[in-house]
Protein backbone atom coordinates (compact mmCIF):
# COMPACT_ATOMS: atom_id res chain seq x y z
CA UNK A 1 0.00 0.00 0.00
CA UNK A 2 2.80 2.40 0.89
CA UNK A 3 4.54 1.63 -2.40
CA UNK A 4 1.38 2.42 -4.40
CA UNK A 5 0.94 5.68 -2.55
CA UNK A 6 4.57 6.60 -3.20
CA UNK A 7 4.19 5.83 -6.94
CA UNK A 8 1.09 8.02 -7.08
CA UNK A 9 2.92 10.85 -5.34
CA UNK A 10 5.81 10.62 -7.82
CA UNK A 11 3.42 10.65 -10.77
CA UNK A 12 1.58 13.69 -9.41
CA UNK A 13 4.87 15.50 -8.90
CA UNK A 14 5.86 14.84 -12.51
CA UNK A 15 2.52 16.17 -13.73
CA UNK A 16 2.84 19.34 -11.68
CA UNK A 17 6.44 19.99 -12.75
CA UNK A 18 6.53 23.15 -14.91
CA UNK A 19 10.21 23.08 -15.80
CA UNK A 20 9.68 22.09 -19.45
CA UNK A 21 6.86 24.57 -19.96
CA UNK A 22 9.21 27.51 -20.61
CA UNK A 23 11.01 25.61 -23.35
CA UNK A 24 7.74 24.84 -25.11
CA UNK A 25 6.62 28.47 -24.87
CA UNK A 26 9.91 29.71 -26.34
CA UNK A 27 9.66 27.16 -29.15
CA UNK A 28 6.13 28.35 -29.98
CA UNK A 29 7.25 31.99 -30.02
CA UNK A 30 10.18 31.15 -32.32
CA UNK A 31 7.86 29.20 -34.63
CA UNK A 32 5.43 32.14 -34.77
CA UNK A 33 8.24 34.58 -35.58
CA UNK A 34 9.56 32.25 -38.29
CA UNK A 35 6.09 31.93 -39.81
CA UNK A 36 5.57 35.71 -39.79
CA UNK A 37 9.00 36.31 -41.32
CA UNK A 38 8.30 33.80 -44.08
CA UNK A 39 4.94 35.38 -44.86
CA UNK A 40 6.47 38.85 -44.80
CA UNK A 41 9.34 37.85 -47.08
CA UNK A 42 6.92 36.72 -49.78
CA UNK A 43 5.23 40.12 -49.80
CA UNK A 44 8.56 41.95 -49.66
CA UNK A 45 10.00 39.88 -52.51
CA UNK A 46 6.99 40.70 -54.68
CA UNK A 47 7.36 44.42 -53.96
CA UNK A 48 11.09 44.38 -54.72
CA UNK A 49 10.48 42.48 -57.96
CA UNK A 50 7.89 45.05 -59.01
CA UNK A 51 10.25 47.93 -58.21
CA UNK A 52 13.10 46.40 -60.23
CA UNK A 53 10.77 45.73 -63.13
CA UNK A 54 9.68 49.38 -63.16
CA UNK A 55 13.28 50.58 -62.99
CA UNK A 56 14.22 48.23 -65.83
CA UNK A 57 11.32 49.43 -67.94
CA UNK A 58 12.19 53.08 -67.33
CA UNK A 59 15.87 52.58 -68.12
CA UNK A 60 14.99 50.51 -71.18
CA UNK A 61 12.84 53.30 -72.57
CA UNK A 62 15.76 55.77 -72.29
CA UNK A 63 18.26 53.47 -73.95
CA UNK A 64 16.25 52.71 -77.09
Amino acid sequence: MKSNLWNLAVKMRVLLDEEGQDLIEYALVVALIAFAATAGMTTLATAINTAFTQVGTTLGSYIT
